[in-house]
């Protein structure tokens, strides 16, 4: 199992628009997550910065989130999200999420 933190920024105008929008996630949406080994998925909100956080189960976490990036109810849904997001200094010219590295993990 593969433990990912990511992280981006909310648009400050747009934050009551992003919670609202994951009050009602598309079942179609989260069932290809599922499909995709993604289990214990959670977005957090400090500010105007989101933290995300998951845990993969599969063995291929770039060819998962391809299939699940070619998914239509999850294109569908980006297009209502990702307005409300832009990305963190440094995520780089083409990052969107920027994936945050672990310091430590409690066993």
């Amino acid at each position: 199992m593969e433990r990912v933190a990511q992280v981006i920024r909310v648009r400050p105008e747009r934050i009551d628009e992003y919670r609202a929008l994951h009050r009602d996630v598309p079942e179609a949406v989260l069932d290809t997550m599922r499909r995709c080994h993604i289990a214990n998925y959670s977005i957090h909100l400090l500010g105007d910065r989101l933290f995300s956080y998951f845990e993969y189960h599969g063995d291929d976490l770039r060819a998962d989130v391809a299939r699940m990036a070619a998914d239509e109810a999850t294109q569908e849904w980006w297009k209502l999200t990702d307005p409300c997001q832009e990305p963190v200094e440094e995520a780089g010219p083409d990052g969107w999420w920027t994936p945050m590295e672990q310091v430590f993990l409690m066993k």
